[in-house]
Formats: structure tokens, C-alpha cells, sequence
């Protein structure tokens, strides 16, 4: 009897559904580690921005981050890349912080509006 259709259907339904139960504990697991990669390098760039960023400039940097979010982490990317090239001497202060914000702030877009 243990050969009915009905049987080996069964054991197919089983073995592709424990295949799936296996292939999303792996995509969990892959998932966790990255999440775990992600947070380290969140980790790691917030050290960085605390020792090259001095308290002004920190705030600074947070007044941005509320009103543009995009931007900031665009800034802070280039603070960790020039920390981590070596060419951050000394820290950054709220005038050098301004001077850096100007500086990578994109060009303003001007619309001229004429009435007839």
C-alpha cells in the first residue's frame, strides 16, 4: 500500500515544503548578519563623526539632518571618507562645518517667473 499516488504526492508536498521552511531560515540568517553588518558600520561612523566633530559642529550637523535628511548623510559620508584617507588634521568646528555644508550643498535651482 505504500506505493499509492495518493502516498507519494503527500511525500512530495512534505519535502517541498520542508526545502522552503530551509530556504527561509537561510534568507533570515543572511538577513540578520547584514542587519548586524549595517548596524557595526553605523556603529563605527558615528565614533568616527564624535572624534572629528566638535559639539557645534555635531549640532550643526543634526539641524541639518532634521530638515534634510539625504543631504546630511551625504556630508557625513564625506567626513568619514576624508577621516578614513587621512586628511582631516585636526577636528571640525561650526565654522568649518558651514564652510564644508556650502561647499557640497547642491546648485540652487532659480525659476524665473515672467507675468504677461
Amino acid at each position: 500500500m505504500s506505493g499509492s499516488p495518493d502516498d507519494e504526492r503527500l511525500e512530495e508536498l512534505r519535502e517541498k515544503k520542508m526545502q522552503e521552511l530551509q530556504d527561509r531560515a537561510q534568507s533570515e540568517g543572511a538577513d540578520e548578519a547584514q542587519e548586524a553588518a549595517q548596524q557595526r558600520a553605523d556603529a563605527q561612523k558615528e565614533a568616527m563623526l564624535r572624534q572629528y566633530l566638535t559639539d557645534g559642529a555635531r549640532q550643526r550637523l543634526n539641524a541639518v539632518q532634521m530638515s534634510k535628511p539625504q543631504f546630511a548623510q551625504q556630508v557625513e559620508q564625506q567626513i568619514v571618507a576624508l577621516a578614513q584617507s587621512g586628511r582631516l588634521q585636526d577636528r571640525i568646528d561650526e565654522d568649518k562645518m558651514r564652510s564644508l555644508l556650502k561647499e557640497l550643498q547642491p546648485e540652487s535651482k532659480k525659476f524665473n517667473i515672467r507675468r504677461r
